[in-house]
């Protein structure tokens, strides 16, 4: 990996801790590359452009032949499990103001304990315009039971209880602010004006290279954010294809994808028709057109874990840093099929870059992705692949920095 793409990938990482906030941080990248912004207008006739809505986004470069070559599309997510803030979250414990907060997704519950966290998120206002927020320092800490009023926790295992253990604390002050205040401070609104807040916390520790040969990537949001960076990034450095070249990142992965900007809602088959239509293709041409395209699911692939071998099957298991992993799940789970697999095999042997493969134990389902739900929808070969990690689901995740970057450029392959 280049130090240029160090430094994206970490500035994205630490700037993007909401989905809508990553929306804006690829938003901005694409406008500077001169990617026309359809976000409020319908697609016309351009080189390049993007919708974003929320926090989903679809960017695309348009091909010289998408009615014969169709759509190369790459696709993932940009929600990640957590601790999302209650609407009417304010409460007082014991000498504490706490938060209330409601669980998003599947997340590694410990891991969020005993961290410095900040508060990030969007505000509705009065007129209908939304502002992102993040706090620039620490402002709340969920504090685990000190060992010595819980004898057992090493030998029984830490037992949390989802409503009662999972407040942070965020002042001992009486005369603190609210949080409608707080926010409206961090948002530079007017309480009155806010109709609603949607936030989250997130770990404030900043995204790293760590090991004595700074080999791996520890942050946050690596799932899904890893794959985000991957795929954003070899659209921006391919150029002009026979095929449309296409980026589509879903909200809501993490829930289901079962929402209006989820995988499972229109944006990317609506899209895909509008890019169609500015390029002269009827409405059976397009049809013909999906027929002829493809898919690349990225989502993060579970690496073997040198302190737990046993929870793999070691013949079909990624290790880090070996490349990116072939996702295969005969019961649908994933995407792949032996056609589509043969796609992602291409790009990396084009892109002279090393694959793996990753198949679940038979005792031990795996979780699915995108990919099942985009083939489902627009009927065209889809395959899933991945960045093999560590501590999936953890406020604090570590990936292969010579995966990611492998992962890269079989996308940028693919593109071509």
């Amino acid at each position: 990996m280049t130090k240029s793409h160090i430094e994206s990938v970490l500035t994205q990482l630490d700037g993007s801790p909401t989905p809508r906030h990553l929306v804006a941080h690829i938003s901005h990248q694409l406008r500077a590359a001169k990617f026309v912004d359809f976000s409020k207008t319908a697609v016309a006739a351009a080189n390049s452009g993007f919708v974003a809505t929320a926090g989903s986004i679809v960017a695309w470069r348009s091909g010289k032949q998408t009615a014969k070559h169709g759509f190369r599309i790459v696709g993932a997510h940009t929600d990640s499990p957590g601790l999302r803030i209650k609407p009417n979250p304010d409460d007082r414990k014991h000498g504490f103001k706490t938060l209330q907060v409601e669980i998003y997704g599947g997340p590694l519950l410990n891991s969020w304990l005993d961290r410095d966290l900040g508060i990030a998120g969007h505000v509705v206002l009065r007129s209908g315009e939304i502002k992102l927020f993040c706090s620039n320092t620490a402002v709340a800490r969920i504090s685990q039971l000190a060992i010595h009023l819980d004898r057992e926790v090493n030998e029984r295992g830490l037992i949390l209880d989802k409503q009662l253990h999972l407040s942070p604390a965020w002042a001992t002050n009486d005369k603190a602010l609210n949080f409608i205040d707080w926010v409206a401070k961090q948002s530079k609104a007017v309480p009155r004006e806010i109709v609603q807040i949607e936030a989250q916390l997130f770990d404030t520790n900043k995204a790293a290279l760590i090991g004595t040969d700074s080999s791996l990537l520890a942050s946050g949001r690596l799932d899904n954010q890893a794959s985000c960076w991957a795929s954003i990034s070899a659209l921006l450095e391919s150029s002009t294809g026979a095929a449309t070249q296409v980026v589509a990142l879903f909200d809501h992965e993490e829930v289901g994808s079962q929402s209006a900007t989820g995988a499972a809602g229109p944006l990317l088959e609506h899209t895909l028709e509008q890019i169609a239509a500015s390029q002269n293709i009827s409405r059976v041409g397009f049809i013909e057109t999906l027929k002829k395209s493809s898919c690349i699911s990225a989502d993060n692939a579970h690496a073997v874990h040198h302190n737990y071998p046993e929870r793999h099957d070691l013949a079909n298991a990624p290790i880090i840093n070996h490349g990116p992993a072939l996702k295969i799940n005969s019961n649908q789970r994933y995407a792949t099929s032996a056609q589509s697999a043969a796609i992602f095999v291409a790009a990396c042997n084009s892109a002279k870059v090393k694959h793996q493969l990753f198949v679940s134990r038979n005792n031990m389902p795996c979780g699915t992705t995108i990919g099942p739900i985009t083939a489902t929808r627009l009927g065209i070969d889809t395959v899933d692949v991945g960045v093999p990690q560590l501590s999936m689901h953890s406020a604090r995740e570590v990936c292969g920095v010579h995966d990611l970057i492998s992962l890269q450029l079989a996308l940028k392959a693919y593109f071509k």
